[in-house]
């Protein structure tokens, strides 16, 4: 399971690689945060592939800021939260923990766009005029890694975009894409939702 882990520290395959091209000149990234902005809450369901092009399903909720919910599919004794503050994955089948702060973590920029999109986000052109990627890396911390997100044009989706998933990628170039898929938007998640059973032996004094 450990793989699976570092594909959020860490990422792409062919989500939408093919469309991306050399930076551009032009780094307007206000219809991303517009979209960011107007999408308070988030769920659907995701395929992660990593770079051995093996794939997983599962589902997503996701709650701004700083909360998100990866619930894998049947048979996959993982979970991935995000409270607030700490990213944590739950690996029920070793009963094992790991945790790490969000900020720490690419999905940093996804999860509370504020702080990060407008300091160390860059467009990267595309070939589809409809088709929005934005990479975001602190050039000072590459151990966080870097996260490259795919929108598209949707009437209708908030602020005019729907995310169409990201491709991640950690210090050591391990590589991992996630799509998205059956989104909603702005509505009511609850809190319990990003809360996780601890699998770890309890300790008797």
């Amino acid at each position: 399971m450990k793989n699976i882990f570092t594909a959020f520290a860490l990422s792409p395959v062919l989500l939408v690689t093919s469309a991306i091209a050399p930076a551009q000149s032009t780094n307007d990234l206000s219809e991303v945060v517009a979209h960011m902005q107007a999408t308070s809450t988030m769920s659907g369901g995701f395929t992660q592939t990593d770079r051995n092009g093996k794939s997983l399903t599962g589902k997503i909720l996701l709650k701004r800021p700083g909360h998100v919910r990866f619930e894998y599919q049947k048979g996959v004794p993982l979970l991935i939260v995000a409270d607030g503050k700490s990213l944590t994955m739950i690996d029920y089948e070793v009963k094992q923990v790991q945790r790490w702060p969000i900020k720490n973590s690419p999905l940093a920029a996804l999860l509370d766009p504020g702080k990060d999109l407008a300091t160390y986000g860059k467009r990267v052109n595309t070939s589809d005029k409809n088709v929005i990627s934005v990479e975001v890396k602190d050039p000072k911390r590459p151990e966080y890694g870097t996260i490259t997100m795919v929108f598209v044009r949707q009437a209708g989706a908030p602020g005019g975009l729907t995310l169409n998933g990201w491709v991640a990628l950690d210090s050591k170039n391990n590589r991992t894409s996630i799509r998205l898929s059956g989104l909603k938007f702005n509505t009511p998640i609850a809190q319990s939702n990003f809360t996780w059973k601890d699998p770890r032996p309890t300790k008797r004094k």
